[in-house]
C-alpha cells in the first residue's frame, strides 16, 4: 500500500477502520485538556471504560451477601475462575482445560517451572534469550541455583551475531541441537521486550521436542499482541501477564497453559494448593494432594476476584473483536508506523535514527523499538512534553507501540510529526 506522511490521509484510514470505534471504549490519560497519544500498551494497557461496571458488581456481591457472594450474585465468586476458561483458551489457541488464570506472571513462572524444570546431572541446561527481562533473568537464575547447579554452566543465552540487534532464527534452532543431550529446558519469551522480536514458537518447540527438552515461552508481551496457538504448537507450558496488552489494570492477574498431555499426570511435581486440589473432595478437607486436571491442578487459592474483575472486562472485548481482527490491524497500523520512521531516516541521515525490531510483520508484534544515537533520551523528553506517552528502555531505546484496540492511525501520523520536530530540534 502506498502511504502519505500527511494528517488527511491518517485521517482517512481511520475512517475505513472497521474496529475504530473501539478507541472509544477506553479511558485515555489528558494532556493540556486532550488525550495523549499513548503507545505504552506493551508496559500498561488503558483502562476499559467497561471496568467499573464489572468491578461494580463484585463491590454490590460483597455489599449484599458477604461470604454467601461465594454461591449467591451474578457471578458466585467459588467458581468465579471459571469464568475466564474459554475465552483465555481463545486468546492463546488452547483447550479450555489447558487454562486458567490466577495469581501473576513470575510467580506462576516459578510454579511452572518447579514441574516442567527437572534437571539431571547429564540434561541440566536452560536456553533462554540473553538480556531477556530481569524477572525472567532471575526466576531462572534462582531455579537453577535452587537445583544446586551453576547457572554459568547450566544457563545458554542466546544473542545476536557481533553487529546484529535481534536473534537469527536458524542460530535459535542450531543453539538447540548443539546443546541438546544436555538441555532440560527451552524458555523463551514470545516477543522479546527490548527489541520487539516475535519468535517461531512452533518451530522452536520442535526443535526442542527433537532434542528431549521441555519447551516454555514467556507471553507477557504476546498474548493479545499476536496470534497464538498454544495447543496446535505444542508448547509444553506456558504464562502471560494481563496489564500490558490485555489492559485489566496494575499487578493484573496471570494466565498459564499446561498443554492437555500433562492434565492427568498426577505424578508430575507441583507445589500444591488446596485450590488445586479435585473440587469435588475438597471440602472433605482431607491429607493427600489430588490435583485437578489440567492447569487447573496448578491453582493454588482462590480467585483473587477483585484483581480479575477488569480482567474479565478486557477479555470480553477481547472475546467479540478476536485477535484474527485485531492481528490483521495491528500488521496495517505498525506497518505504517515503520514506513514512517523510514522516511525520517531518509529525511534526517545524520541522525542515526534506525529501528532494531525486525522488518518482517511475521517477526514482530505491534511495538517499534527506536534508538537515536546520543539524543535519544532528549527525543524522548520531547515527545513527553509534547503530549505521546512512550516508554525509554537503558540504554538507549524508545519503545513505542500502536495498538490496534485503541490506538489509531492519527496517533501514528502524530507521533512521526512530534518526533520530526524532536530530531529537528535536538541535531
Amino acid at each position: 500500500m502506498q502511504h502519505a506522511t500527511t494528517l488527511a490521509y491518517a485521517r482517512q484510514r481511520d475512517a475505513e477502520d472497521v474496529l475504530g470505534h473501539y478507541r472509544q471504549q477506553f479511558h485515555f490519560p489528558k494532556h493540556n485538556d486532550a488525550p495523549v497519544r499513548y503507545f505504552t500498551g506493551n508496559s500498561l494497557g488503558l483502562m476499559p471504560r467497561s471496568v467499573r461496571t464489572y468491578l461494580e458488581t463484585e463491590l454490590k456481591s460483597w455489599e449484599t451477601y458477604g461470604v454467601e457472594g461465594h454461591f449467591e450474585g451474578p457471578h458466585p465468586w467459588m467458581h468465579y475462575h471459571k469464568l475466564f476458561n474459554e475465552k483465555a483458551a481463545r486468546l492463546v489457541g488452547a483447550l479450555p482445560l489447558e487454562v486458567v488464570v490466577m495469581n501473576t506472571l513470575t510467580t506462576n513462572l516459578h510454579l511452572l517451572m518447579v514441574s516442567f524444570y527437572r534437571p539431571t546431572q547429564k540434561r541440566f541446561k536452560i536456553i533462554m534469550e540473553g538480556g531477556a527481562f530481569p524477572s525472567d533473568q532471575y526466576a531462572i537464575e534462582s531455579q537453577v541455583r535452587f537445583h544446586g547447579f551453576d547457572p554459568d554452566a547450566a544457563i545458554v543465552e542466546l544473542v545476536p551475531r557481533k553487529g546484529e540487534t535481534h536473534l537469527r532464527h536458524d542460530d535459535i534452532l542450531a543453539t538447540i541441537k548443539k546443546e541438546g543431550a544436555e538441555t532440560a529446558l527451552v524458555l523463551l519469551g514470545g516477543v522479546n521486550y527490548y527489541t520487539g522480536q516475535l519468535f517461531n514458537m512452533a518451530d522452536i518447540t520442535r526443535a526442542g521436542h527433537a532434542v528431549g527438552a521441555v519447551v516454555g515461552f514467556d507471553l507477557a508481551h504476546a498474548a493479545g499482541n499476536v496470534a497464538l496457538q498454544l495447543h496446535d504448537w505444542n508448547v509444553d507450558f506456558a504464562c502471560w501477564c494481563s496489564y500490558k496488552y490485555l489492559n485489566s489494570g496494575p499487578g493484573g492477574p496471570s494466565g498459564i497453559f499446561v498443554h492437555e498431555r500433562h492434565a492427568h499426570n498426577a505424578e508430575l511435581p507441583r507445589f500444591a494448593g488446596w485450590w488445586g486440589h479435585d473440587e469435588g473432595e475438597r471440602f472433605k478437607m482431607k491429607k493427600g494432594f489430588k490435583p485437578m486436571p489440567g492447569a487447573a491442578g496448578w491453582q493454588l487459592s482462590n480467585a483473587q476476584v477483585m484483581a480479575m474483575a477488569p480482567h474479565l472486562a478486557s477479555l470480553d472485548i477481547f472475546d467479540e473483536v478476536g485477535m484474527p481482527a485485531l492481528r490483521a490491524k495491528s500488521e496495517e497500523l505498525t506497518g505504517y508506523l515503520s514506513w514512517l520512521l523510514d522516511e525520517l531516516q531518509t529525511e534526517f541521515p545524520q541522525s542515526g535514527l534506525h529501528v532494531i525490531t525486525p522488518k518482517n510483520p511475521a517477526e514482530r508484534g505491534c511495538q517499534q523499538s527506536i534508538v537515536v544515537p546520543k539524543i535519544g533520551r532528549k527525543v524522548f523528553e520531547f515527545l513527553s512534553t509534547n503530549g505521546v506517552i512512550a516508554d525509554w528502555r537503558e540504554p538507549d531505546v524508545i519503545r513505542v507501540a500502536p495498538v490496534p484496540l485503541y490506538n489509531s492511525f492519527e496517533d501514528v501520523q502524530q507521533l512521526y510529526e512530534i518526533l520530526r520536530a524532536a530530531i529537528m530540534q535536538n541535531s
